[in-house]
């Protein structure tokens, strides 16, 4: 069975390479979906994978990378709809 993660990060994620740590994350944990950059200065997130998998990405987006000041996560978790076959950045 897939799950699906929908999140919402706010605090300093912008300008600290938030989004292509995410990306490479995800990738390691063979994720499907994106993230991207919102013009409140959050950063939105779709993963799809193995429920272990996504929930590993979701600590991690708790804290996000080095330079980065994670101050609020929202999550929703979804039913998986298949986000394509790899996990990009959306601009």
């Amino acid at each position: 069975m897939m799950a699906r993660a929908h999140m919402i990060i706010k605090g300093r994620v912008q300008g600290v390479g938030f989004r292509w740590t995410c990306q490479r994350q995800a990738q390691k944990l063979g994720l499907r979906g994106w993230v991207k950059n919102l013009a409140d200065g959050s950063v939105e997130i779709l993963a799809e994978g193995q429920p272990a998998s996504v929930e590993r990405l979701v600590a991690w987006s708790r804290q996000g990378p080095p330079g980065a000041q994670v101050t609020e996560c929202r999550l929703t978790s979804e039913t998986a709809l298949a986000a394509g076959n790899a996990f990009r950045i959306l601009f």
